[in-house]
């Protein structure tokens, strides 16, 4: 029988308790320790009368060597300190999303991961959960044939966060669902990104993103925190049928239409190509649901003990963060479309090493803002 491997969380406000309780009851795996400041809010996510240890220092916890991993649960500042020196340590290394709080740092933390040889997985939690796993399914297998256009709305009255935009809070849910059902990829030829503030704090509250996609195709995420309704809602158009995903269905998230506009060839004696609509069936997929986050902490074994890449691996943690960043300058050009700077991640990258003192975790917020 193999032995579990084992994991330390890093971060017990928002997010850690829920990695945590996950690593806990998942076959394979051994939680070993939390590790936060706060010794007390470490001690409730352990648990009473657990043998989980608890710690308060990052620098302590990576120089055990009892663990084979570690999740980073907390604010995405910090990721790339810690991250590098836990797997200077030679941990793997599960990390929130987005995978960094900028492209520079996120390329250094996928070089050190492959100089290192660990395994470097972003938590893109929406990836393992069953309609989007069905989706990318139903993408792959050509059920919806060439995907057209992608419309994904996600807004609700929530937290107006004090550091970060919109687009940062809510859009790295959908960008990283795009890059997980595209085939290839989220790889945009632009984006263009246009944001209001009206509530005056400094940065947008709503936004709306728009991707030309390759091939033709376009991709438009809307995100907002000041909608007093919730809707989570994904149309994915393709060249045979359309998908519908609303994850506030529980009866019916996905339904799949043979419906839409097929082009005929011209006639003799047109210039224009013949319009037909098609008006089929709908269907609505069967969904094997589980816990995304167990589905998560399994792939993240399942890529350690066959040394393989994570599906949603440091590639696509940067390619969604890249977009991000485009994002960001496209708001700050009055909407303009800028393409997207891919810079490569290259083995010759020249990696400074982390500060010798990791990030100390008492200056992390805690509460709901305080998920990366």
């Amino acid at each position: 029988m193999t032995d579990p491997l084992r994991v330390a969380v890093i971060g017990a406000g928002y997010w850690g308790p829920n990695l945590a309780r996950n690593f806990r009851a998942a076959p394979g795996w051994d939680l070993v320790a939390v590790c936060d400041l706060d010794a007390e809010r470490a001690r409730h996510v352990a648990g009473p009368r657990s043998t989980v240890d608890v710690v308060t220092s990052t620098d302590a916890l990576l120089a055990r060597d009892d663990l084979d991993a570690v999740a980073v649960a907390t604010p995405a500042a910090t990721h790339v300190g810690l991250v590098l020196a836990a797997l200077d340590a030679g941990k793997h290394v599960l990390v929130e999303k987005p995978i960094a709080h900028d492209g520079a740092a996120a390329r250094r933390m996928v070089a050190r991961a492959a100089e290192v040889d660990r395994v470097l997985m972003v938590d893109h939690t929406f990836c393992y959960t069953a309609p989007v796993r069905k989706i990318r399914e139903l993408v792959a297998d050509g059920s919806l044939g060439d995907i057209q256009y992608v419309d994904s709305v996600r807004i609700n009255l929530g937290i107006v966060q004090p550091d970060v935009d919109v687009f940062w809070d809510l859009a790295p849910h959908d960008l990283s669902i795009l890059d997980f059902v595209l085939p290839g990829g989220l790889l945009p030829t632009g984006v263009a990104a246009q944001g209001g503030d009206p509530l005056h704090v400094g940065h947008a509250c709503v936004g709306y993103l728009t991707l030309p996609l390759p091939g033709g195709a376009i991709a438009h995420v809307h995100v907002n925190w000041l909608s007093p309704t919730k809707i989570r809602r994904m149309v994915v158009g393709g060249s045979r049928r359309t998908l519908v995903w609303d994850d506030l269905a529980p009866q019916q998230r996905l339904t799949v239409y043979d419906r839409g506009v097929d082009l005929g060839q011209s006639l003799p004696d047109r210039t224009e190509a013949t319009v037909s609509y098609r008006i089929g069936d709908a269907w609505a997929p069967a969904l094997q649901e589980r816990e995304a986050l167990s589905v998560m902490v399994a792939e993240l074994g399942a890529a350690i003990r066959e040394h393989r890449a994570p599906q949603t691996d440091g590639h696509a943690g940067l390619r969604v963060l890249d977009v991000l960043e485009s994002a960001s300058l496209s708001l700050a050009d009055g909407g303009r479309t800028v393409p997207v700077v891919r810079q490569p991640v290259a083995s010759q990258l020249v990696v400074a090493p982390p500060p010798l003192v990791t990030p100390q975790l008492a200056a992390l917020p805690v509460g709901p803002g305080a998920a990366s």
